[in-house]
């Protein structure tokens, strides 16, 4: 059954700046946008963030998340909510300043009717409300339309989520159970100040699965795994992945010169660092939630790569191999590489190594004959194992 989101922005940090929870800095972005971006991937066609003011930090996440393709808008009163809200879809809550790990926000998205994610009551959960005398909620609850308007027609000026939260125990919800592991090491928390949400964010991240992307060949083998340990210390640090592709197209830009040069090992290294960077900027955005780009800036760094490969040859036989490995690029980038395995792929990291090994053996035009072959080999590899329509 599909659903909406209901978020909140309205409590204030502990922070002695008094921004709301909502606006603290997480994973990237702010708190109230990641919740966003979570309920979204599980599957919200909707989301409504409840606020006591609309701040610039807001507005500017609205736009973020509609430029994402997300259906966000921003709730100031109750009228406006009974308005907006979606009489045909079950809500999605979540408390404000809460962060639940992806996982159980894909399992209450699947279920349908009122439920709830609780934890145990414990010392580790008690800024969390209780619900009763032996668990406490964990900020994740899941409401039919009939318990949400029948709730919001009388509410008031109550707390309009623990008031969902009492209403839907009272209505028997089903609940799920946090794991306490979970809670103690921060992957269910209640963030109440940056600091805070700095050690929620790092523990997020590390909970998360490895999701593999369709990079193959020396990206997947060796750079991939570098920039998976060096993407969670810059998202630490606030750089956006954008800067973090910008600096690998001007890295890949300044590797022209020793090349063109003709101290071409220093520029194929040059190359495979600014290839390096560009894998960052992807793990960037998997680790913001943030969809995956697959625009020029994203193309723009192997394509540079490729051209640096020809420049060091200067002769045919480069700009073959640079054709050779655009067609591979792509369709390594959108995913069309069929049953392929990743060492099967001849991608312009595994062409540079080729390249930088030879180079080193002084026999960079054999090098690059015999990178011809491999990419061929590649190519057809990618046809034989496509599974027949």
């Amino acid at each position: 059954m599909a659903f909406a989101a209901l978020l909140s922005a309205c409590k204030s940090s502990t922070d002695s700046t008094g921004a709301l929870r909502g606006n603290l800095h997480f994973a990237g972005q702010t708190l109230v946008e990641y919740q966003a971006r979570q309920a979204a991937r599980a599957g919200a066609s909707q989301v409504l963030i409840r606020v006591s003011a609309v701040t610039p930090a807001l507005s500017q996440a609205v736009d973020r998340l509609s430029a994402d393709g997300i259906s966000v808008s921003l709730i100031r009163d109750m009228v406006t909510l009974v308005r907006d809200a979606p009489r045909d879809r079950d809500m999605l809550v979540v408390a404000d300043g809460m962060i639940v790990a992806q996982g159980y926000i894909e399992a209450m998205a699947q279920s349908e009717g009122n439920a709830l994610l609780v934890a145990d009551d414990s010392r580790a959960t008690a800024a969390f409300e209780r619900i009763d005398a032996g668990q406490r909620w964990a900020g994740l609850a899941r409401i039919a339309p009939d318990l949400l308007f029948g709730t919001l027609d009388m509410i008031g000026e109550w707390d309009l989520e623990l008031t969902l939260v009492r209403a839907a125990v009272q209505a028997g919800a089903r609940r799920a159970t946090a794991s306490q592991d979970d809670v103690l090491e921060g992957r269910v928390a209640l963030v109440e100040g940056q600091r805070h949400a700095e050690l929620v964010a790092h523990a997020v991240i590390a909970g998360e699965p490895q999701l593999a992307g369709h990079d193959g060949g020396f990206e997947h083998y060796a750079l991939s795994p570098v920039a998976r340990m060096i993407a969670p210390v810059l998202l630490r640090s606030q750089i956006p992945a954008m800067q973090v592709r910008v600096a690998a197209i001007a890295m890949a830009a300044i590797a022209m010169v020793p090349i063109e040069l003709t101290w071409g090992a220093t520029g194929l290294v040059m190359l495979i660092v600014a290839l390096m960077l560009g894998l960052t900027a992807d793990r960037l955005d998997m680790l913001s939630l943030r969809p995956r780009n697959d625009g020029w800036t994203a193309m723009a760094t192997p394509i540079m790569a490729a051209v640096g490969m020809a420049l060091a040859d200067g002769g045919w036989g480069g700009v073959q191999l640079a054709l050779l490995l655009g067609v591979i690029l792509i369709a390594d980038r959108l995913g069309r590489t069929g049953a392929a395995r990743p060492w099967m792929i001849f991608t312009p990291g595994s062409a540079l190594m080729f390249l930088l090994l030879a180079s080193l053996l002084d026999s960079l035009a054999r090098g690059v004959m015999m990178a011809i072959m491999v990419a061929t080999l590649s190519l057809g590899a990618m046809l034989l194992r496509r599974p027949a329509a």
